[in-house]
């Protein structure tokens, strides 16, 4: 990822997707999720002000992931390996995360975090462009999970499409950007960055081999899963 910046900037147009109280119950329940890495990588994003896509959603992706029996899964833009976490733990001792970042610090936080969790053999953390990265790999995968800059999302799901295997996924977080995409007036973070997500999700949901669905969970994640006839 190229910008990492936070999507609640201070904008007092936003919509909240969900009430926050409801969230918090919802936080309230994960308890049998904890564990220390976690936790440090929890309070890391918080200190630092580094999005990531939180619990709920890690819990989420990993439920997807588990749904499905994947064992390939790509990430466009990984940051310090938050979201590989609850991929690496769905996939199994024999699955694969490909992850990328454009931060070569990034990987070297992951590979850290994701060693203590013992999580690392099933990741292959790749530094660079996350559009080139996916070229340059070859095959068919479970999930295609996007995080990229927000005005790449068009283009990501254009790569992704083809390259996901029927019954398999592609997911993609902040795909309500904090209600923006709702709103008549918005502060955008980077100009054009809300029509492009707006562009995604409608080039997503009128697609005829994709089922299309979206969480609105936090930031919003959207789910399209691939037709299998």
């Amino acid at each position: 990822m190229a910008n990492r910046q936070s999507p609640t900037i201070s904008n007092p147009s936003v919509i909240v997707p969900v009430n926050p109280a409801i969230e918090n119950y919802m936080r309230s329940l994960t308890g049998p999720t904890d564990h220390p890495v976690l936790a440090e990588m929890e309070e890391y994003a918080r200190l630092n002000n580094f999005p990531i896509v939180d619990r709920l959603v890690g819990i989420f992706l990993e439920t997807l992931a588990k749904s499905i029996g994947a064992r390939r899964v790509f990430e466009f833009g990984s940051g310090y390996g938050y979201s590989a976490y609850w991929f690496a733990r769905a996939t199994g001792l024999e699955g694969r995360v490909i992850c990328s970042d454009g931060d070569a610090v990034n990987r070297q936080k992951a590979q850290g975090y994701l060693s203590a969790a013992g999580l690392w053999d099933r990741i292959d953390f790749r530094t660079g462009f996350a559009q080139d990265i996916f070229a340059q790999t070859e095959g068919l995968f479970d999930i295609c999970y996007n995080d990229v800059d927000k005005g790449d999302y068009p283009e990501v799901w254009r790569m992704a499409r083809d390259r996901i295997r029927p019954g398999g996924l592609y997911i993609a977080d902040n795909v309500l950007w904090h209600g923006r995409v709702a709103a008549e007036n918005f502060v955008d973070i980077v100009p054009g960055w809300t029509e492009a997500i707006q562009e995604h999700n409608l080039l997503i949901f009128n697609d005829p081999d994709f089922d299309s669905f979206i969480n609105p969970t936090r930031d919003g994640v959207l789910v399209a899963r691939k037709k299998t006839a």
